[in-house]
This record gives C-alpha cells, structure tokens and sequence, in this order.
C-alpha cells in the first residue's frame, strides 16, 4: 500500500472515529453521564491507533524510500558498467587504428624506397638499351654487309617463308578436315541414298518426242495441204504450230516450241487422216475436239500423279501444271514420271532421317512445276515453280524447297534440301536421260576449257562423258600442298559456271619424273 493511500486511509479513520465520538457524546448526553467514560476510552483508543497507524505509515514511507534509493544505485551501477564497456572499446579501437596507421606508415616507407630503386633500375636500362640499340645497330650493318641484303628484304624472305609453311600447314589441315567430313558424310549419305534407291522400284526408260504423223499413203499430203494451201494454213492458224511436208514418204513432221499445242496437232491430224475428209470447217471442230480431250488428259494425269504421291489437296491450277509435266521431256526423260520418282525418293530418304515424309514428297512432286510454264514468265524454273507455290496456296517451307534445288536460293528445312540430291539420283539413273551429241561435245570441251584457265595445268582430259575431269600439273610450278588448294578452286568454279547432273569427279595429278643417261 502507497504512503497517499495509507494518509486517505487514515484520514477516513480518523473520520469515523471522530464521527463515533460525536455519536456517542450526543448518545451520552441523551442517555446519561454513564456513556463518558466509554467515550473517553473510545478517544485514547483511538489517539492510540492514530499513532500506531502514523508510525506505520513513516515506517513504510522510510522502507519504500530506501527500495527506491536501492533501484536508483542498481540502474546507476548497470549504466555505469556499460560506459566502462563502451570506454574499453573505444580504447580497443584506438589501439587498432594506431597499429594500422603504423603499418601503413611502414609500408609507405617500403614503397618509397622499391620506388627510389626502380628509378635507378629504370635509368640503367634506359642506358643498357641505349647501348644494345647502338650494338644492334651496327650488328644489322654487318649482317647486310655480309648477307647482301638489306634488313626490309630479309624481313620479306622471312615473311614470305612464313606465308609458305602457314600455307602448307593450312593445306594440311584443309586435307585433313575435308578427308574427315567426307568419309563420315559419305558413309551416312550413301547408306542412306542406297537405302532409297533399292527400295525404290520405277522404270526408267529415256523417251524422245518425235512430232511426226504416219500418213497411209501419199495422196494425204495433198489433201493436208488443200487448195491453194488453205488447209494447211487453218491447220497452223488453229493450232499454233508448223506442219512440214517434204520429201519423206508417208510422214508430215510438226514443229513447234509448245509440247501441249505440238498434242493437240498430231491428235487433230491423226483425226483427220483417219476421216479422209480434209476442210476448214472439219479442221476447226478437229482442232476443239483434241484442245478439249487434251484438257481431260492433262487434268487425268495430275489428278493421277496426285493420287501416286499421295497428295489430294492440291490446288486445280497445280494439278493442271502437273498434268502438263507429262508432254515436257528434258534430255529425254519424261518430267512427270521424274517428278514422281524424286517425290517417291525424297519420301524414303525423309523416311530414313526421320523427317516430315509427307512435306518430302510434295515439295519433290513439286520441284519442277515451273518447267509447265512457257517462256512469258521470266525466270529459272526452280524460282518461277516457288512463286507459283505462294501464289497457289502452298506454305513457305514448300515454295523455298521447290526454290532451292538448284541452288538458286538458300534451304531453310531440311527436307528441302534433300530435293537436289533426288534430283540428281533420278536424273542420273543408266538410261533415265540422253543428250544431243552437239550438247554433250560442248560440255566436254568446256569442262577442258575450264582447267586450263588456271595456271601449272599441263594436260586435262575430260572422261567418263563428263563426269571425271583428270588434271596433270607442272611440278616445277604447282607443290603438293598447291594441288591440294588448285583442286578446291576447280570444283568451286564448276559449280558456278557449269550445269550438270550428278557430280563431276576432279582429279589433279602431280608427278616429277627426271631421266638420266650413265655414258
């Protein structure tokens, strides 16, 4: 209990006791004198208690007075022991740094003298290359003096050494990496290439349009030709080709540059010889008849080279394209049966890679869609079939495929690259292609042509109907490691100026062979 609570205390205490009092004095004085001594009593009993209770109350106010003084003594004690603390990390700390400062002191002592030494060491070698440039020097104009030759033409010849062996390790490494790649390359590419082809089954028979009609007998001729010609000429007007008549017996020849209008003449004319009657008017229904059956035809067999290859959702204008693929031959070869075979190969080595068959064998069956278009569309076929394909609906990786296989622009699948490669395996096939001998003459002596152009050949032989090309050099003008880089520079330069199927083999040969007589 608090000294203030102990006064109220009290004070009530009192209160009551003095109200008591009062109670019993007017009590007594009501009932009698005899109450005055009991409130007497009750008076000093109370005094008493008022002292006792004033005792107790200084008592406790002097014990709580001294519990307080006690926590004061205690908090100024623990407060105290922390600024000791403080005190002793402070010193701690001044002490560190003092020994710090000492040993930085120190080593900037350290440092100014190595700095004091390097300047001397500096001065003495500023001296001692001053001196071995002076040696040197004079060195270089003994050496030039004894040599010859000046310090620029001895750097040359070193240089030029340099560039020698640099060019032969280059070589080196150029044999060593390109014999790597190509037996790894050539053992996965010929498994499977070999694969491909075996299991592929087409015949390949070489076909050559020959636009000519049997007639029975002669008097047809005269018929063909009509009065004045006239026949003959509604025969070219409607059909947009020539009709030859000379001297060979029983045979008028057709000329033209279009395959399909070259059908369309031999069909009206076969018509006509097997009616007997000859006239404009019998000419002109010929002539509708055989443009429309030659339109079935050529949509039958797009929708037929469609259903081989297993493409059905082919725009109508790429079936007709297609269909028309079969009245075009190159070298021989029908176009259509080719693109047919390099779809079926292109779909058997996708197979074996593991790639997307079904885009394999559409941009093969497609690859040579632009040879349908006649010559009022400028450009390459690979590059005119790729803008049709966009143009037609087909997706960019079938349109760049159709482009790329002849190299004519860069490959972004990789199916798309497997189209040159089947290409060149259907075209190359014993029998699958013939070529007019001018064109195979001018070939051969342009491969010649070729490797003459560079320097150090002696001889070159093109062999094996241009598919070797066998390259003799001048050993005292061309090194081994030189043949190794004149071999890369010729195959690089066939593949830009020639066009070829297949692949043309080049062999450089170098051989120095000294003959000498004992007498």
């Amino acid at each position: 209990m608090s000294s203030e609570e102990m006064v109220v205390f009290a004070t009530l205490f009192i209160f009551g006791l003095v109200t008591g009092v009062v109670g019993l004095f007017i009590f007594n004085k009501i009932k009698g004198r005899s109450l005055q001594d009991l409130a007497d009593t009750l008076i000093k009993n109370a005094e008493s208690d008022v002292d006792i209770l004033r005792k107790n109350q200084e008592i406790e106010l002097k014990n709580s007075k001294v519990e307080q003084e006690q926590f004061l003594e205690k908090k100024w004690q623990k407060e105290r022991k922390k600024l000791v603390e403080y005190e002793d990390r402070l010193k701690k700390r001044e002490d560190n740094l003092e020994n710090r400062m000492n040993l930085v002191e120190k080593k900037l002592t350290d440092l100014e003298r190595r700095e004091a030494v390097l300047l001397s060491l500096r001065e003495q070698v500023e001296n001692d290359k001053k001196t071995l440039d002076k040696q040197s020097s004079f060195l270089i104009e003994e050496i030039e003096k004894l040599s010859g030759l000046s310090a620029t033409e001895a750097k040359n010849l070193l240089m030029d050494k340099l560039t020698a062996e640099v060019k032969g390790e280059a070589a080196n490494f150029i044999r060593k990496t390109v014999k790597e790649a190509e037996e790894q390359a050539e053992e996965q590419a010929s498994r499977i290439i070999g694969t491909a082809i075996n299991r592929l089954a087409v015949p390949c028979v070489s076909q050559t349009t020959v636009n000519a009609v049997t007639l029975p007998h002669e008097d047809v001729k005269g018929k063909i030709i009509g009065r004045e010609g006239r026949n003959i000429r509604t025969l070219e007007r409607a059909t947009g080709v020539n009709f030859v008549i000379d001297d060979t017996p029983n045979t008028v020849v057709l000329s033209g540059f279009d395959p399909v209008r070259l059908y369309v003449a031999k069909t009206a004319l076969e018509e006509l010889v097997n009616d007997g009657r000859i006239h404009p008017t019998k000419i002109e229904d010929a002539v509708d008849r055989a443009k429309y059956h030659t339109q079935k035809e050529i949509k039958h067999a797009g929708e037929d080279a469609a259903l081989r290859a297993g493409m059905m959702n082919l725009h109508p204008e790429i079936i007709s394209l297609i269909g028309k693929l079969k009245f075009r031959q190159s070298y021989g070869q029908n176009i259509l049966e080719h693109s047919l075979e390099v779809s079926h190969l292109m779909g058997l080595m996708a197979g074996e890679l593991g790639l997307d068959v079904n885009l394999a064998k559409r941009i093969g069956l497609l690859h040579d869609m632009g040879k349908a278009v006649t010559h009022e569309i400028e450009g390459t076929h690979a590059v005119i079939g790729h803008d049709l394909a966009l143009k037609y609906g087909e997706t960019p990786e079938v349109a760049n495929g159709i482009g790329c296989h002849h190299f004519e622009m860069e490959a972004k699948t990789i199916e798309g690259s497997l189209c040159n490669s089947a290409d060149a395996i259907s075209a190359s096939r014993p029998g699958a292609r013939i070529e007019a001998v001018g064109e195979y003459i001018k070939r051969l002596k342009r491969l010649e042509a070729i490797a003459y152009e560079f320097p150090g050949i002696e001889k070159a032989y093109a062999l094996q109907a241009g598919r070797e090309l066998r390259i003799f050099v001048l050993p005292d003008m061309i090194d081994d490691d030189g043949v190794v880089n004149l071999a890369r520079d010729l195959t690089k330069r066939i593949e830009r100026d020639l066009s070829y199927p297949g692949k043309i083999k080049v062999s450089v040969t170098r051989e120095k062979q000294i003959v000498e007589y004992a007498m």
